[in-house]
């Protein structure tokens, strides 16, 4: 029996089930394409599991804290995606992606540490003999085909990645009727969950190398740039235009999502810091404005304006392109720092009074008067009681009273404070 439409079918219904028709085609091959690299996957687990994992484990070349960092879950991983292929064969995607996410967290552990597991294996290439010639001679095997442990650690990242490309497909060629498509689509925000997680880890990874890089470029370790919540955004030559009618001057800038650093190079006949740059102001982005400034340049580059709370800063540039790009640069990282710092009350947080505010009429010249000859009573009592305690020797006559009590300074005699430590920079901080 056919289930082609046949010529006496009107057209609405037959282009209908012509549409059915090429959804189940583009289904059929991405769920044949999902199988198939399923396998794969699950193959390339277990050598890593079989000749890796298992074989440091009884032979004790690596502690178990070092194996540990460095294959973290990727036992764990192996066993639920067994479990997800052998739903996958009998053609169950839904029910094997639905348990398969309760497990993603084995995903997100692994993915966390991903960074540290390719440290510590590097450490442990260049420190350990034993270690280095094993994984020499596991990577040599025939059934690996000559991929290396670092290109293997990678798997369930990649992996995790394509499922999110497969389930797009998958769900957007199942019909909204299926049972299936409701565990589709929520298997699809929970991969992609993930995969999010993958793509903001390598941002701050690549965040903290370029961190890095800058804080060697600079002499001397007085100025920090590693510091928490900082963004790397660009650097480049700028001239500086001095208030007064003196040369503009080439300086090196450093932009950051909340300082702006200017720097100058070192000596280049200087041993240790010829290629180097020594800082020599940061300026805070909190309360700064940036403006173009039009006319000066003769159309030839570009000429801007940074206003600072205790300084300005005209900046200019021979190339239009370059000063325009830095333009923007700026305003977009003043925009997100403006609106990260803003604060929303609540109506009910601005009409609340201070804990300790007092009415003006408690403060009254006459109430304060009171209050300090309480005091002056409470301190000679606590003297008399002092006195009576000693003997009269101990207690030298002072005056009228007849006792010593500790003097009171006046405020104009007070010990001034002592001045705030440095930041530890070298630079001016404005």
């Amino acid at each position: 029996m056919s289930f082609a439409p046949s010529p006496f079918t009107p057209m609405g219904i037959r282009s209908i089930q012509e549409q059915r028709d090429r959804w189940e085609r583009k289904r059929s091959r991405t769920a044949r394409e999902l199988v198939l690299s399923e396998q794969r996957y699950c193959e390339q687990l277990d050598l890593v599991v079989t000749y890796f994992v298992e074989i440091l484990k009884a032979k004790g070349t690596l502690r178990q804290d070092i194996r540990e960092s460095i294959f973290s879950s990727i036992k764990s991983i192996h066993l639920i995606n067994q479990t997800l292929l052998t739903h996958l064969e009998l053609g169950r995607f839904g029910i094997g992606f639905e348990e398969f996410c309760t497990h993603l967290q084995l995903y997100n552990t692994y993915v966390d540490n991903i960074q540290t597991a390719k440290k510590v294996l590097m450490v442990q290439v260049k420190k350990s003999k034993a270690f280095r010639r094993f994984k020499k001679l596991q990577e040599s095997r025939p059934e690996l085909n000559q991929q290396k442990l670092e290109d293997l650690l990678t798997l369930p990242l990649q992996r995790i990645q394509q499922y999110k490309h497969f389930l797009r497909d998958l769900t957007e060629n199942t019909s909204p009727d299926n049972p299936e498509f409701q565990q589709l689509s929520k298997a699809v925000k929970a991969v992609s969950e993930v995969t999010q997680r993958i793509q903001d880890n390598a941002r701050s990874h690549e965040n903290h190398l370029q961190l890095r890089r800058v804080q060697k470029q600079l002499k001397g370790r007085k100025t920090r740039i590693l510091t928490p919540g900082r963004w790397y955004i660009r650097e480049g030559w700028l001239k500086t235009v001095p208030s007064k009618g003196t040369e503009a001057k080439p300086k090196m800038f450093y932009l950051f999502s909340d300082i702006l650093l200017q720097a100058k190079p070192c000596s280049p006949i200087h041993p240790f810091n010829g290629d180097k740059f020594a800082c020599q102001r940061i300026y805070p982005l909190k309360e700064c404005t940036v403006d173009k400034v039009f006319g000066h340049t003769k159309s030839q580059g570009g000429l801007i304006s940074l206003t600072f709370a205790r300084a300005k800063l005209l900046l200019m540039s021979d190339d239009q392109g370059d000063i325009n790009d830095w333009y923007r640069s700026l305003c977009l990282a003043i925009g997100q720092l403006k609106s990260k710092n803003t604060v929303v009350h609540r109506r009910d947080e601005l009409r609340r009074k201070p804990i300790r505010s007092e009415p003006d009429s408690q403060n009254t010249p006459e109430l304060q008067q009171t209050r300090g000859i309480k005091r002056t009573m409470m301190l000679d009592e606590e003297v008399r009681e002092h006195g009576e305690g000693h003997s009269s020797s101990s207690i030298p006559s002072t005056g009228e009273s007849g006792y010593s009590a500790t003097k009171r300074l006046k405020p104009n005699q007070a010990p001034a404070a002592r001045p705030q430590e440095s930041s530890g920079s070298s630079c001016v901080i404005l």
